[in-house]
């Protein structure tokens, strides 16, 4: 174990560190799925305290929390897949791409492209059959349309086939991936 080493910092000296300026915050990464998905998240995050604050404390929970939290952990996860895809963070074995040839890396990695933008192209027709199956469902507990959930995940699809298309553009412009090249995706320190 090491020892660590604490700088002594006089009470003066610690006011004083709250006088620099705050470093800018820089949001021009997110885009709007993000900030759709960060609103369904907070709208998540206030039915589970909502059915918690009732249950533990009331005594007496609210039966809606529950379903409305999981439709909103829904949206969060195919909503925010979309960030994934955009910067490509979704998982990925990126290994194999240092011991193979740098023409057959560069081929695999279109492949790996095109199969991903398939596979979009197909689960957002997937969606769009199984909505029109069963739009006139609705909710358990609200009388809402459960129809309401399923177009968000078909619209996560779409966005992430919108997406994935992107990303395949701007690999064929730059000339490699993240799978040939991670450590150039990887964020800049100033």
């Amino acid at each position: 174990m090491t020892n660590e080493v604490h700088t002594p910092v006089t009470a003066e000296e610690l006011a004083h560190s709250f006088e620099d300026a705050a470093p800018a915050a820089d949001i021009s990464g997110y885009a709007v799925e993000d900030w759709v998905a960060l609103a369904i998240f907070w709208m998540m995050t206030a039915c589970v305290f909502l059915q918690f604050f009732t249950r533990y404390v009331l005594n007496n929970s609210y039966a809606w929390t529950e379903e409305i939290a999981i439709n909103c952990l829904i949206g969060v996860v195919f909503i925010g897949s979309v960030m994934c895809v955009r910067i490509s963070r979704h998982i990925q074995v990126d290994v194999l791409y240092h011991y193979l040839p740098k023409t057959f890396a560069r081929g695999l990695s279109i492949m790996v492209d095109l199969v991903r933008i398939a596979f979009f192209a197909y689960a957002c027709w997937l969606m769009w059959r199984y909505v029109s199956i069963v739009a006139d469902e609705r909710m358990v507990t609200v009388d809402l349309p459960r129809s309401v959930v399923f177009y968000s995940v078909m619209a996560g699809f779409v966005l992430m086939l919108v997406r994935s298309v992107q990303v395949f553009v701007e690999n064929q412009r730059r000339g490699y991936s993240v799978l040939e090249r991670p450590d150039a995706f990887l964020p800049q320190e100033d």
